[in-house]
């Protein structure tokens, strides 16, 4: 990454040897986590996160729903590319094997990749017939219809379905998040509710992701470390932007007061300044 060799420069890590060794031999903790990930693409970043949330004893759901259900068609397909060449493992077996029922059906549907691109034409009578068909298999039946939501939620383009939840109102007494919450519980609901919030504002999603992971006395260095190595390459500007528009704060500003030490510095540094 470009961001990297401006940065390596302001640690002292001494001289020769193989750099990736040399980093685990002076780094430790949430910093190494930090340079670590600088040191892959971006891709590469995102492959070996899912690998992590899916290996060893029990499955980190949370990094699992955030990386598969914010990413983008482009995104996934190189993900699953890139996922193959490190493990020699195919993503969806993976998931498959890590998750189960509407839950695994919907992260394989979504990483499958089969959504449509955005068109310049406007189908109103599609629009209509996908909102109908949401609220029929959800609010207005008792039990949930799920494989509708999940095929309409992963096949259809973004700026579609943003105009397929406004629709949905006209239908239901409930907007789509609503509806979600009384509809599905658990894992399901949580990836139902990432998917609805990445496709009306995806930097805000992020932006609300790391005031919750730097809420409370200690930040979750864990998620704050995810979200800004794997979107400092991609939209961490608009992601402070939205921070700050959303909190009244910048990011630069919570960072230092929830972080420290080297772990900040570098933080800090991916972060670009303060708004």
């Amino acid at each position: 990454m470009a961001l990297v060799s401006e940065f390596l420069g302001q640690l002292s890590l001494g001289h020769g040897g193989d750099l990736v060794t040399a980093l685990k031999g002076a780094l430790s903790g949430s910093l190494e986590n930090v340079i670590l990930g600088l040191m892959k693409s971006t891709t590469q970043f995102d492959a070996f996160e899912l690998r992590a949330s899916m290996k060893g004893l029990g499955t980190d759901e949370e990094s699992l729903i955030e990386m598969v259900c914010s990413r983008s068609n482009e995104e996934l397909v190189e993900i699953k590319r890139v996922y193959k060449d490190l493990f020699k493992k195919d993503l969806e077996k993976d998931v498959a094997g890590d998750t189960s029922g509407d839950f695994a059906k919907l992260l394989l549907a979504l990483v499958q990749a089969r959504r449509e691109e955005p068109s310049n034409v406007v189908d109103y009578e599609k629009i209509d017939n996908d909102a109908r068909a949401l609220y029929e298999a959800g609010v207005k039946r008792k039990g949930t219809d799920v494989g509708t939501w999940i095929a309409i939620f992963s096949e259809r383009s973004v700026p579609h379905l943003r105009k397929v939840f406004e629709r949905y109102k006209s239908y239901s007494p409930y907007d789509m998040k609503e509806s979600i919450r009384k509809e599905v519980k658990g894992d399901l609901e949580k990836s139902f509710l990432t998917l609805v919030e990445c496709f009306e504002n995806k930097q805000l999603y992020f932006a609300n992701k790391l005031n919750e992971a730097m809420k409370g006395k200690s930040a979750k260095e864990k998620i704050l470390t995810r979200i800004i190595v794997s979107r400092c390459e991609v939209d961490l500007m608009k992601i402070r932007s939205e921070f700050k528009r959303q909190f009244g704060r910048s990011l630069f500003q919570t960072i230092a007061e929830q972080t420290k030490g080297d772990y900040q510095r570098a933080l800090l540094n991916l972060c670009g300044g303060d708004d």
